[in-house]
C-alpha cells in the first residue's frame, strides 16, 4: 500500500514538472504554437531504489526538436541627436606688443639754423593725382656764411637742389619722368701760407658758381623680355664759362632659355664739354668721349648656390683725340650659403669702363679748377673674396678682401702756384685731376647690431694699400677709413643718434715753380669727426631737433690748405602735414 502511494506521488510530480516547463516556455515565446498535452506511456513498471533519489538533481537530456532549435533574435538601435551645450575654446596666439601705428602725411618741411650763420631746409611733398599717378617735389638747401678762423678769403657756401618727379604705375608697366635743377656756390679759400701779401689777396676773385639741369626717366616692365631701363641728360655750366653735356641710356633685357635666366644690359654713355682756359691760360680744353657696350649675364640658381656668369664688352671713342679702343671685362659673381643665413661665402671678378665727368669731380671735391682733363678710367678687374652672415639673430657681419687694378685712375692733386689776377684759382688754392695706373689692396670689415628694437649700432672700417706707376703717391687717397653709428629711440617722444668718421693720412704736393720746381709733398694728418643729434616729438606732426658736428672741435683739413669749420651746432624743427 505504501509502495503504491509512492509510485502515484512520483507520477504526479513528473506530470506537474512537465506542465510547469511548458507554461514557462509559453510565457517566453507567445508567438510560437502552444504545445499540446502529452501522454506518457510507462512501458516497464518503475521500481525505485534509494540511489534514484539523487538522479533527480541531474539535468535531463532533452531531445525535443523545439527546444534544440536556437531562436532568432531581431533587434534594432534607435539613434537620435542629443543637444550639446559644449563649445570648444578657440586657440589664441600669444599677445605681441604692437607699436603705435604712425600716421602718414604726404608733406613735410624741416628747417634748422646754427652757428657760422648756417641754414638748412628740407621740403618734400607727394601728391596723388589719381590711383596710379603721383607727383613728387623735393627741395633741399644748405648754406653757411663762413667764418673759419685764420681764413683770409671768403669761405661761405651755398647748395640748393630742386627735384621733380611724375610717377605712373600700372599692372605691368611703371615709369617715372624726372627733372631737376641744382645751384651751388663755393669759394677757393685755401691759400698757402706766406706766399701772398694782403694787397695781392685783396685782388683775388675766389668765388665759383655751378649750375646743373637734368632731365630723365625710368621704366620698369613685368612679364616682358624688356625689363626696363633709364635715360638721363644733364647740362652743367659754371661762372668760368665751362660747360658739359652728358647723356646716359641703359635699357635692360631678360629672357629665360632652358630654365636659365639670361640678363643683358646695354650701356651708352656720352660726355662732352669745354673749359674756356687751361690752367696756364694758353688755350681751351675740349673733350668728347663715348662709351657704348653690352653686358650679358647668365644667372644660375642651385639650392644654396647662386652664380652670375657674365662679361662686358665696350667700345670707347675719344672724338677730340681721334682714338678708339675695345675693352672686355669679366662680370662673374658667386654666393654660397654654408650655413643658411649665418655663413655666406661670396666672391667676384668684375671690371668696368668708368666714365668720368666734370660734374662728378665737382661733387667729390668742390675746389677743383675749371681746367680739368676729362678721361675715362679703365678698371681692368676688381677681384674680391668675402664672407658675411649673422652671428646671432640680431648681429650681422661682413668681411671682404679685394685687389683692384685700374688704368688711368683719376687722382686729385693741388695745382701749382701760378698767380693770375684774372683767375681766382691759380694761387695754389685749387685742385687738378691727374691720371695714373693704380693697384689697390683693401681689407673691409663691418658689424651691425640691433641691441633692441629701439637701439641700433654699427661699425665698419676699410684699409687700403696703393701702388702707383708714374705718380709718387696716390694723391689724397686715405690709407684707412672707418665709421661708427648709433641710433637710439629713448622713449616714445625722445630720440638720439651719433656717428663718428675717421679718415686716415693722405698725401698731396704743393709746387711753386719759382722756388722749387720739384715741389714739396704734404702729409695731411688723419682726423676724427664726431657728430650727434637729439630730438623730441611733440606729436605726430611736430618735432624739434638739435644737431652738433665736429664735437671734438678739431681744426683738420679734408683737402690741403682747406681747413673746415670747427664745432658746429644747429637747432630746428620738422613739421608734417597733408597738402
Amino acid at each position: 500500500m505504501r509502495n503504491q502511494l509512492l509510485k502515484s506521488s512520483f507520477i504526479v510530480a513528473i506530470f506537474f514538472m512537465a506542465n510547469l516547463a511548458s507554461a514557462q516556455d509559453k510565457d517566453k515565446d507567445k508567438d510560437k504554437e502552444t504545445i499540446g498535452t502529452e501522454v506518457v506511456n510507462v512501458v516497464k513498471p518503475y521500481t525505485p531504489s534509494v540511489s534514484d533519489a539523487f538522479k533527480i538533481k541531474q539535468t535531463p537530456s532533452l531531445n525535443d526538436k523545439e527546444t534544440a532549435t536556437k531562436k532568432e533574435i531581431k533587434y534594432a538601435i534607435f539613434s537620435f541627436p542629443v543637444a550639446s551645450t559644449f563649445t570648444p575654446a578657440k586657440g589664441k596666439a600669444e599677445g605681441l606688443k604692437k607699436a603705435k601705428r604712425e600716421k602718414l602725411y604726404n608733406t613735410y618741411i624741416s628747417l634748422g639754423l646754427g652757428n657760422y650763420n648756417t641754414a638748412a631746409l628740407d621740403f618734400y611733398t607727394s601728391r596723388a593725382i589719381s590711383r596710379d599717378e603721383t607727383f613728387d617735389i623735393s627741395l633741399r638747401h644748405h648754406s653757411s656764411q663762413g667764418g673759419i678762423d685764420g681764413v683770409e678769403l671768403d669761405d661761405k657756401f651755398f647748395d640748393t637742389k630742386l627735384d621733380l618727379a611724375y610717377i605712373n604705375r600700372s599692372r605691368d608697366l611703371s615709369w617715372k619722368a624726372k627733372a631737376g635743377y641744382q645751384h651751388q656756390v663755393y669759394n677757393w679759400y685755401g691759400l698757402p701760407e706766406g706766399f701772398l701779401t694782403p694787397s695781392q689777396i685783396g685782388t683775388i676773385d675766389e668765388q665759383q658758381t655751378y649750375h646743373n639741369i637734368y632731365l630723365g626717366g625710368d621704366v620698369k616692365m613685368d612679364d616682358s623680355f624688356f625689363n626696363g631701363g633709364k635715360v638721363q641728360y644733364r647740362r652743367m655750366f659754371d661762372a668760368a664759362s665751362s660747360g658739359e653735356n652728358r647723356l646716359i641710356l641703359q635699357p635692360e633685357f631678360e629672357v629665360e632659355i632652358a630654365g636659365e635666366l639670361i640678363k643683358t644690359i646695354v650701356d651708352v654713355d656720352y660726355v662732352g664739354g669745354t673749359f674756356k682756359n687751361n690752367y696756364f691760360g694758353t688755350g681751351s680744353i675740349d673733350y668728347s668721349i663715348l662709351k657704348a657696350g653690352i653686358s650679358p649675364s647668365l644667372v644660375i640658381l642651385r639650392d644654396d648656390l647662386t652664380v652670375n656668369l657674365g662679361a662686358a664688352i665696350y667700345y670707347g671713342l675719344d672724338a677730340e683725340n681721334s682714338t678708339n679702343d675695345i675693352f672686355v671685362y669679366p662680370r662673374i659673381t658667386a654666393q654660397y650659403r654654408l650655413n643658411g643665413d649665418n655663413i655666406i661665402a661670396y666672391a667676384g671678378l668684375e671690371g668696368d669702363l668708368k666714365q668720368n665727368s666734370y660734374y662728378d669731380f665737382v661733387q667729390t671735391n668742390y675746389f677743383v679748377s675749371p681746367t680739368l682733363a676729362i678721361a675715362p678710367t679703365d678698371q681692368q678687374y676688381n677681384g674680391y673674396l668675402g664672407i658675411k652672415g649673422k652671428l646671432t639673430s640680431n648681429v650681422s657681419y661682413n668681411l671682404r678682401g679685394s685687389y683692384i687694378s685700374e688704368n688711368n685712375k683719376s687722382l686729385f692733386k693741388l695745382n701749382e702756384f701760378n698767380p693770375s689776377p684774372d683767375n681766382g684759382y691759380t694761387y695754389g688754392n685749387s685742385f687738378n685731376v691727374v691720371y695714373d695706373d693704380v693697384s689697390t689692396i683693401s681689407v673691409f670689415g663691418e658689424l651691425n647690431v640691433d641691441i633692441t628694437s629701439n637701439f641700433k649700432f654699427g661699425v665698419k672700417a676699410e684699409y687700403f694699400n696703393y701702388s702707383t706707376d708714374q705718380q709718387e703717391e696716390a694723391w689724397n687717397l686715405p690709407d684707412l677709413e672707418a665709421s661708427i653709428f648709433a641710433d637710439y629711440q629713448i622713449t616714445e617722444k625722445w630720440f638720439a643718434g651719433a656717428n663718428i668718421f675717421y679718415i686716415g693720412e693722405r698725401k698731396d704736393k704743393f709746387t711753386d715753380p719759382l722756388v722749387d720746381i720739384e715741389g714739396t709733398i704734404i702729409a695731411l694728418d688723419s682726423f676724427f669727426d664726431v657728430n650727434a643729434h637729439v630730438g623730441y616729438r611733440f606729436n605726430d606732426r611736430l618735432s624739434a631737433f638739435v644737431k652738433a658736428n665736429n664735437i671734438a672741435n678739431q681744426d683738420y683739413q679734408r683737402w690741403a690748405n682747406f681747413p673746415v669749420q670747427q664745432f658746429q651746432i644747429m637747432a630746428g624743427a620738422t613739421y608734417k602735414f597733408d597738402f
